[in-house]
């Protein structure tokens, strides 16, 4: 699957920090700010040799748990448009803070081929209470928007900033539930927070539970660590490493995406 959407069996997908959208509290009225800042991450992604991009409302914090604001969806709907207009990168949409329905949404009406979604089968205990996965409602909404063969899931397992609910911590059953009983095209192992390598044990565990199955990391990521983690891993979504000055507020640095690329490649 990887190689089909990107064109390599290790991919890099950069992540796009979208600046405040429309319908969170700290929109600043200016879109085009927003769009034009998105427009300069994607060059950097694409110049400096990422595989593909991931677009996400992450300065919209505090996050809604479900459905975001309309005027949201529209924005990212437009983001991903101007940037598929001057990038021909493969494009995901991640909705903060589990708003599948809306990423897939947003891929079907823009042109995105994939969407991250961070609970798509159990339940989580987070910062925006308990989140509990739409699996079916998503496969469904998927068919229905005729999206099944051109939009694809990539779903977390354990994703950061948050607590399994309950006491079952087992990331192997986990892994398999969100793939075999969720129907994920591949799972997304992070760390226990933003910048935050995944623990490498639990990253084996998960391997081992899906030894076919499309594994990316989904934080922590870095030009000093990726050759470990692609040893186990298939693909990497970094964001923070690649930031200027190391800055998760600060835009994509070109520089810093060649050099996690030529790690990557030797």
């Amino acid at each position: 699957m990887l190689k089909e959407l990107f064109g390599t069996d290790k991919p890099i997908i950069g992540v796009i920090h979208l600046l405040p959208l429309p319908g969170s509290p700290r929109y600043g009225g200016e879109l085009e700010t927003v769009m034009l800042r998105a427009e300069q991450e994607a060059t950097s992604l694409a110049s400096g040799g990422a595989h593909g991009i991931i677009v996400e409302n992450f300065f919209d914090a505090p996050f809604v748990k479900n459905r975001v604001d309309t005027a949201t969806a529209c924005a990212l709907t437009l983001a991903v448009k101007r940037i598929a207009a001057i990038c021909d990168l493969p494009i995901g949409v991640n909705v903060l803070r589990n708003d599948g329905l809306t990423a897939v949404a947003v891929a079907a009406t823009s042109g995105a081929q994939f969407i991250r979604v961070n609970v798509l089968s159990g339940a989580m205990v987070t910062d925006q209470g308990l989140i509990e996965g739409e699996a079916h409602e998503l496969h469904m909404y998927r068919r229905a928007l005729s999206a099944q063969n051109s939009v694809r899931i990539l779903a977390d397992v354990m994703v950061k900033h948050a607590s399994p609910l309950g006491q079952d911590n087992d990331i192997a059953q986990a892994a398999k539930d969100t793939v075999l009983r969720g129907l994920a095209d591949g799972v997304v192992v992070s760390g226990t927070a933003t910048g935050s390598p995944p623990n490498w044990e639990d990253l084996d565990k998960v391997r081992k539970a899906l030894p076919e199955t499309p594994i990316l990391i989904g934080s922590g990521t870095s030009a000093e660590n990726c050759s470990g983690l692609l040893a186990i891993a298939d693909g990497v979504i970094v964001a923070s490493s690649l930031k200027r000055k190391g800055d998760v507020q600060n835009p994509i640095d070109v520089e810093k995406v060649r050099q996690l690329v030529k790690a990557i490649q030797g």
